[in-house]
């Protein structure tokens, strides 16, 4: 079986099924924001990291929700969760903590209503409720993941597009301490 068509095969799939004009409402927020709080648990926690690089490679203020030199949220901040279940009870306190101080909430996950969309400004669903059946050779959540990382990688070069940027001028923001 050749896997890596498979792979490409669901995540076109997968995003031909998402509803594209969540990705300007999500960019929406992040340009109103005073500063952006990412986070994630597990392989959603990885995505969730490449997306806060790229938002620092733009130019936004970014920190990772769970790091040592995060800062505290406030009003007029956006906490962005990356979340398949919607339901991560781990991230369920921070969540409510975020909308407790007045922040906005996005919510990137697999479904269209969870108990963390209850409590967002903006519901991301990747693909739709019947998206994600099991597939042998994507397991345990891959779908999600690489869907959502082509999903906020393409928000990213929308920001990158409507601001003009250059990968030259990203590249300057790079880290260098590496």
């Amino acid at each position: 079986m050749d896997h890596q068509k498979l792979i490409l095969d669901r995540l076109t799939t997968i995003l031909s099924e998402t509803d594209n004009s969540n990705a300007a409402k999500l960019i929406k927020l992040v340009d109103g924001a005073g500063r952006i709080f990412v986070g994630g648990a597990g392989r959603s926690g990885l995505v969730s990291r490449f997306f806060a690089m790229r938002l620092v490679h733009s130019g936004y203020k970014v920190s990772m929700v769970g790091e040592i030199v995060t800062p505290s949220i406030q009003a007029g901040d956006l906490f962005v969760v990356i979340s398949g279940s919607g339901g991560t009870e781990t991230l369920m306190p921070l969540l409510k903590k975020a909308k407790s101080m007045g922040a906005k909430i996005a919510v990137i996950s697999m479904k269209a209503k969870s108990a963390m969309s209850e409590l967002s400004d903006l519901n991301v669903q990747i693909g739709n409720d019947n998206s994600f059946p099991a597939t042998i050779g994507m397991p345990m959540g891959s779908q999600f993941e690489l869907s959502t990382l082509v999903f906020l990688e393409a928000a990213i070069a929308d920001i990158m597009a409507a601001k003009g940027l250059t990968e030259e001028g990203m590249r300057a923001i790079h880290a260098n301490l590496e």
